[in-house]
C-alpha cells in the first residue's frame, strides 16, 4: 500500500511542477507579445519616418532638377509627366 501512496505523491508532485511550468509560459507568452505589440508599433512609426524622408528627398531631387541641374532634365520631365497622368486620372474619377 505504501507504494501505491509514493506513486500517489510523484505523480501529485509532477503535476503540480507541470501546472507551474505551464503558468510561467503563460505568463512568458504574454510578455512576448506585449513585446511583439511595442515592435510592430515602433516598426510602424520608423516606416512611416521613412516615408517621409523619402518624399522629401523625391521633393528635394526635383527642386534641384527645376534649378537647372543638366543631369537629371530628362528625370524631372519624366516626373512631371507621372504627376500629370496623375491628375488626369484623378479628373477623371472626379467627372465620373
Amino acid at each position: 500500500m505504501s507504494e501505491l501512496v509514493e506513486i500517489v505523491d510523484s505523480l501529485e508532485n509532477k503535476v503540480s511542477k507541470l501546472l507551474h511550468k505551464m503558468e510561467l509560459l503563460h505568463q512568458l507568452n504574454a510578455k512576448l507579445k506585449q513585446e511583439l505589440e511595442l515592435q510592430k508599433e515602433e516598426n510602424k512609426i520608423q516606416q512611416q519616418a521613412l516615408s517621409e524622408w523619402e518624399e522629401k528627398y523625391d521633393s528635394l531631387k526635383m527642386a534641384n532638377t527645376m534649378l537647372g541641374s543638366n543631369t537629371s532634365k530628362t528625370e524631372a520631365k519624366l516626373k512631371i509627366n507621372t504627376l500629370i497622368r496623375e491628375l488626369d486620372v484623378c479628373i477623371a474619377k472626379l467627372a465620373d
